[in-house]
């Protein structure tokens, strides 16, 4: 049984227990890397433009690997400040921004995780009745789903035990099951392009960098960085991957239909139980980002209950899937890894090449640091010039406009992701080299007088 000693405390003024190993780290990622979004969705990966233009096997699946390790690799790295600090990943930007401006990420924050935890429910309740059909109402299952979330978020590190001892290999069990089926089903999956290959990585990446800005939440309690970014990027990659080839196999015996992706796993013999099984798990997902979510919020409010605010978060997300919007899924990675990758790249640099591991500042006196913002901003900028992912018409159309005005014309082989990467980590290097050049002047004037 576990002790409240090795459980998560209840407010940021204790510290937190370091109990989870390698094995611990990648089951709960390997978990998180199964989602039965990643079946339907991989028709994005397929068609990312979303112009009819498929890409080939061959394309898709090397997407699929690329996107999956340049994503994980950046939210492993983004988990080693937590492993080191101790901090909860909202917290952890403190020491970037600052106390103040550290709200402004996690403000964006907790709305990207409510967005993420109403998929997650609608994904379970539509899951589980794709598997018992029309019996039971959709709101049923949305708040059986609701109300086993919270109380998974009431002990966090114990729902992360429980994954590794029992759900991880059943969910292996079932995957491979499933594997071997659809193959033996698939039609040939031969054709298609490498037209939208790059689009199509961008796509992959937004999956696994939707995890950045959670990713210390959870790497706080490894026993070591190592452990925390090698259960990143094996766990995750690695699941991923597999999620979105069946994905592909699946799409390929309903016709491309992502609203009957789900029918082909249920169809194979004992297909109902298997997917059953992946449906169930499901709540690891809902689990993370509503626990996430009440993380978040006690950046802003550091001495209530994460209990309370987990209670509150499952409520909300739980009423806003029974209204959810699926169909702005694909917009909504798109905004995700355009906010998320260019913050990350800041994080890197500063704390990883600046030196600001050594300086890094999480108290609530933390000072504001103006200037981090403006690599952030203009990374922000340059992935949606780049971008060929369409989300909103009049938000492309914005974009679209701005690239005629500055004569920027997008090529093919451009990916927005490494470009908000890079334009955020280079203008980061700029601001620390202008930052300590300014520092040595200042120290050269002290000595004057």
């Amino acid at each position: 049984m576990t002790s409240a000693v090795d459980e998560v405390p209840l407010t940021l003024d204790e510290a937190p227990p370091k109990t989870l190993g390698t094995l611990d780290q990648g089951a709960f990622w390997a978990n998180l890397g199964v989602s039965l979004l990643g079946f339907s969705g991989a028709l994005y990966l397929l068609d990312p433009l979303g112009d009819g233009s498929s890409l080939s096997l061959t394309a898709a699946v090397l997407a699929a690997v690329v996107g999956s390790l340049i994503g994980t690799v950046m939210v492993g790295l983004a988990a080693v400040p937590g492993a080191r600090t101790g901090a909860p990943a909202m917290v952890l930007l403190r020491g970037l921004f600052g106390a103040r401006l550290s709200y402004v990420p996690t403000v964006l924050n907790i709305v990207q995780m409510l967005g993420w935890g109403a998929f997650e429910l609608w994904v379970i309740a539509t899951g589980a009745r794709a598997v018992f059909g029309d019996s039971v109402p959709y709101q049923v299952w949305v708040l059986g789903a609701g109300a086993l979330t919270v109380a998974l978020t009431i002990r966090p590190l114990g729902a992360i035990r429980l994954l590794r001892r029992f759900v991880t290999a059943a969910v292996v069990v079932a995957m491979v099951w499933l594997a071997v089926a659809l193959l033996r089903e698939a039609p040939s999956l031969g054709g298609g392009s490498w037209n939208a290959f790059a689009p199509a990585v961008d796509y992959v990446i937004a999956l696994s960098v939707s995890w950045v800005p959670v990713a210390a939440d959870y790497a706080r309690h490894s026993r070591s960085s190592r452990a925390a970014f090698t259960g990143v990027v094996t766990g995750y990659t690695i699941a991923q991957v597999a999620c979105l080839v069946l994905g592909i196999v699946a799409l390929a015996l309903v016709g491309n239909d992502p609203d009957r992706v789900w029918d082909a796993f249920v169809a194979v013999p004992l297909g109902a139980l298997f997917f059953g099984v992946l449906v169930l798990r499901e709540a690891d997902q809902s689990f993370a980002n509503v626990y996430s979510t009440a993380m978040s919020l006690q950046n802003l409010l550091p001495r209530v209950d994460r209990r309370v605010f987990s209670a509150g978060v499952g409520v909300l997300t739980t009423g806003i899937a029974l209204f959810a919007d699926v169909n702005s899924y694909g917009a909504f990675l798109g905004v995700i890894g355009a906010v998320f990758v260019p913050m990350f790249a800041v994080l890197v640099v500063d704390y990883f090449l600046l030196g600001g591991a050594a300086r890094w500042d999480t108290s609530e006196a933390a000072p504001s640091r103006w200037g981090m913002l403006v690599p952030w901003v203009l990374g922000f900028v340059a992935y949606w010039l780049v971008t060929a992912t369409p989300t909103v018409a009049w938000w492309d159309g914005a974009w679209s406009g701005a690239r005629e005005l500055i004569g920027f014309e997008r090529q093919v082989w451009m990916n927005a992701a490494l470009a908000a990467f890079i334009v955020s980590a280079l203008v980061t290097l700029l601001v620390g080299f202008v930052r300590r050049r300014g520092g040595d002047r200042a120290a050269v004037t002290d000595a004057r007088v």
